[in-house]
């Protein structure tokens, strides 16, 4: 059985305006705190505008707060851009990175993901990396190289593997309610330690992907999954807790 911990983050995308962001993470915080302590870490990755109020309303339980995405500059002329350092200031201490929505509607590379995971360490956060093969490349039967080789780019030179997480998000299955099976995820979890080098068999590999109460049980059954990474699933508290709870 492996040894590495249990990681459940939520990815809130654009979803959520005060009153119900708080709600929200005000219930996720008192089911933390209920069921304290856990044997598993949570985080929630709430919209930008959300992320100081709920900062301030989970302060005390055993939740984490992560962001959605950064700049890949520390400061400067970026009108509408937040540095990984402003979400550091914000109680933040992880940061979703290449994303497959960042790559497709906002034409990020594997270079400049690469940058943001380099700011994200620079800021003291932990960086969790989005990887993914299209419905085409499946089809084809390139996903383990396209997989690989997108790992390694979009790593920076000098990459802190100790605040790295990796979340296998096949594109094809985001918001489909469509997924691999238990056994494709753990064949490509095992492409991704490889090619992560001496570092993969310590990191946290997390599987993300229409993730629901329904079928996190199944997926994290695996040693080889270590976590799951939430979207839409992860904005209803019951929900979000029943998935958490099939890591145990």
């Amino acid at each position: 059985m492996s040894k590495r911990r249990r990681l459940i983050v939520g990815n809130w995308k654009m979803y959520g305006r005060l009153t119900s962001g708080l709600v929200l993470a005000r219930d996720l915080a008192e089911m933390a705190q209920k069921h304290k302590p856990l044997d598993f870490d949570m985080v929630i990755c709430p919209p930008a505008t959300l992320t100081w109020a709920i900062s301030e309303a989970i302060a005390g339980a055993p939740l984490m707060l992560g962001a959605q995405d950064c700049h890949t500059a520390t400061h400067g002329a970026y009108t509408g851009d937040l540095s990984a350092a402003q979400f550091a200031d914000l109680g933040c201490r992880y940061i979703i990175l290449g994303h497959s929505e960042r790559r497709s509607a906002h034409g990020e590379t594997n270079e400049i993901v690469a940058q943001k995971i380099e700011a994200a360490q620079l800021a003291g956060l932990t960086a969790i990396l989005c990887v993914g093969e299209t419905a085409e490349q499946l089809a084809s039967g390139t996903t383990a190289d396209i997989i690989a080789n997108q790992v390694r780019a979009s790593l920076p030179e000098k990459c802190r593997m100790a605040n790295l997480v990796v979340a296998y998000e096949p594109i094809w299955a985001i918001g489909s309610g469509q997924q691999p099976s238990p056994s494709d995820v753990v064949a490509v979890n095992k492409v991704i330690r490889k090619a992560l080098g001496e570092a993969g068999e310590t990191m946290q590999i997390l599987y993300g992907g229409s993730v629901s109460p329904v079928n996190a049980g199944n997926i994290m059954a695996e040693p080889e999954v270590d976590g799951v990474l939430v979207g839409s699933a992860s904005i209803n508290a019951d929900g979000f807790w029943a998935i958490a709870e099939k890591s145990r």
